[in-house]
Parts: C-alpha cells; structure tokens; sequence
C-alpha cells in the first residue's frame, strides 16, 4: 500500500509505485497511490469494533501484520499498550509506517521488517496480534501459516484479531464461491480466496484458538458513504482529484467497484475475536489439515 504518487519527492517517507502500469497493478495498491487510508473491507467502523471488543490495555504487547499505512497502527497506540511491534514484508512499506506513526506522535513503535509466516520474534511474545485484510489474499497454505504464527507468538489466553473479507451466506454453493472468488481476482489483479463465516471460524479452531466474538458488516469500500466515513470529506476529495489526474484510474476503480456491486449480495466484511488455547500441540496438528 502506497501513498499519493503526489507526495513530495524529497520526501523519504513516501512510497511509489509510480513505476507500474495503472491497469496491472493490485486495486490496493492504486487505492492507497490515490490517496485511500482506510482499506480494509468493513472499513474503520469494524476496526474500531474490533479494538474496541478487544480492549488494548497497558498491559498489552501488541503484533500487528501488515500495517499497510498506520491507521490501525495509531488506534492501536492510542490505547496505551505497554508495546507494539508492527511485522511489514515491504522494507519500503515498513519504513513509511515507522515514518508516519513517529510524525504521529509514536515514536517508539517499531515496523519490523519480516514475513507474518516466520515471525523474528520469540514465542510468547504477544498478548494481541492483529491481522486485516491479508489472509483472504493468501493460498491455504499460507493463510494456515499465518495463523499458526499468530497462535505461537501469542502467550496463553492472547487475543487474536482478524477483519477479512468473507461470502455468506454460510450455505453459499461452492459454485458460487469460486466464481464470486474468480471474478474478484480478475479485477483486482490479486488472488482472492475467502470463505464463509464459519469456516473462517473453523480455520482459527482447528489451530487451537477459541472464537469469542464475530461480527458482520457490508462490504462497501468504495461506495460515497463508506468513503466519506473511513476517509473524510477531505479525503475523499483528494482521492477523487487523483483518481481524475491519473490516466486509466477511473476505469479501473469503476470495475472494481462494480464487480463489488454485482456480488454484494454475497460478500461481506467478518471480524472475529479469538483467544488462544491451553497449548501448542493443538495448533501444531491442525497445522497439518487442509483450510479449503
């Protein structure tokens, strides 16, 4: 995720992806190159219902997975954890996160660089990990990693908190799914895999977590409310201006944004709030069963 491509060029904070071609790259990434912040698919309301259920403490060692640009990261902060480490694969990315949280105030809030499936850091680390928006982009081997990874980093009775995107409802045929899935993948130019809500309910039990709370919302990321309440009047006016300015970004938020619209029916936003197990052993044998 990226920022403006308008951003300052001695600004060695920013991030650029001016390099690749509008109609190619990921639609997140276009998305944060316009100027979005918020691109989670229930928006910063199911962020905010997940750190609210979750409840940051001083208490709290805090991982974050993908921080993207800092917005979770700052809500994160500003409830006072005794720690916070975000886990960031892009070294770029990781430092324009480390950047923008010190502008924000969080100077001591270090971006590691370093994959959510092999974390640099020892087990028992954490009482929350965070994750949004990555896992239905992920291979079923990969999703199964991550969250394994969450599970050995997180001390016993450790919260893990996810926001993805899911299908519903429940009984959904598989047919519909992988289509729903195939159309999605073809406009965005990302692999989409996501699944209903109980089985992204049953992935996180097989590994030893027990769901606490869940909820669901709309997916309407690109719709003028959701907008205007995730980025602002400002922010939405900047991201239209860019989207204007940059040849072939209208046409591509506009497929975007409609095969949304043609599955809306069917997708929606899950947030789940998960506590860890008794042990390892649990996770480590589920570990070994196929997600999907």
């Amino acid at each position: 995720m990226v920022p403006t491509p308008h951003a300052d060029a001695h600004d060695d904070t920013a991030l650029s992806f001016d390099h690749l071609d509008v109609r190619k790259m990921p639609a997140h990434w276009l998305m944060a190159r316009l100027g979005k912040r918020v691109l989670r698919p229930g928006g910063i309301e199911m962020t905010r219902w997940l750190l609210q259920q979750g409840r940051v403490t001083a208490v709290d060692d805090v991982i974050e997975f993908a921080p993207g640009l800092g917005r979770t990261a700052a809500l994160i902060l500003g409830g006072g954890p005794r720690s916070y480490a975000g886990i960031e694969r892009d070294a770029q990315a990781a430092h324009f996160t480390e950047c923008a949280l010190a502008r924000a105030g969080f100077a001591r809030a270090p971006i590691v660089h370093g994959n959510a499936t092999a974390v640099p850091m020892a087990d028992d680390s954490a009482t929350m990990v965070v994750g949004e928006a990555m896992l239905s982009m992920q291979t079923p081997a990969t999703k199964r990693a991550i969250m394994s990874e969450a599970f050995r980093l997180l001390r016993p009775d450790g919260r893990y908190l996810i926001h993805e995107l899911a299908v519903a409802p429940d009984s959904l045929d598989a047919a519909v799914v992988a289509q729903i899935q195939k159309d999605l993948s073809e406009v965005i130019h990302v692999g989409v895999r996501i699944g209903t809500v109980r089985e992204w309910t049953r992935w996180l039990e097989d590994l030893g977590f027990t769901i606490e709370q869940k909820t669901t919302m709309p997916m309407r990321l690109l719709e003028p409310d959701r907008m205007m309440q995730d980025e602002g009047l400002r922010g939405v006016v900047k991201f239209l201006f860019n989207a204007v300015r940059t040849p072939g970004a209208v046409r591509r938020l506009r497929a975007v944004r409609g095969v949304f619209r043609k599955h809306r029916e069917h997708l929606c936003a899950v947030g789940i709030i998960a506590r860890k197990g008794a042990g390892y052993a649990a996770g480590a044998h589920a570990a070994q069963s196929e997600l999907l």
